[in-house]
């Protein structure tokens, strides 16, 4: 388990490499900030190339707000990285009518380096990551 922490030393992520289910868990939390996704975001693709594995269960239903400030980041920039990592599959749990739901779902929208699905529940997303692996 890997946490990373904000300066005044809040955690905002948390990274498990699950090797029971054969992927990356990833936990966000709080007010995210543009320096905070890239970093988050680097540091769970790494653990996917190190793993091997091609699935990442993203939760964020425990951000606050929006993080349309780095979409285009995450879309032209993490997503090319991460599908050359090996992330084949990708699971985000969200939180229906919130700000960050809505940044999810404009996410999803654009993406097309990985297949993703937006999710409300863990058991939802888990489910469709071990289907996605069976067909693999």
């Amino acid at each position: 388990m890997q946490e990373l922490k904000t300066s005044l030393g809040r955690t905002y992520l948390t990274i498990d490499t699950d090797a029971a289910n054969k992927w990356i868990a990833v936990d966000w939390q709080g007010y995210l900030t543009a320096d905070s996704i890239q970093e988050g975001a680097r540091a769970y693709t790494a653990a996917l190339a190190k793993s091997g594995f091609a699935c990442v269960l993203n939760d964020t239903r425990a951000v606050r707000g929006p993080w349309d400030h780095s979409m285009d980041w995450v879309i032209n920039v993490w997503a090319p990285n991460a599908a050359a990592a090996g992330l084949k599959y990708f699971a985000l749990i969200s939180t229906p009518e919130t700000l960050a739901d809505g940044s999810a779902a404009n996410f999803y929208a654009q993406l097309k380096a990985f297949h993703a699905d937006v999710f409300s529940t863990t058991e939802e997303a888990q489910q469709w990551l071990r289907r996605c692996q069976q067909r693999a």
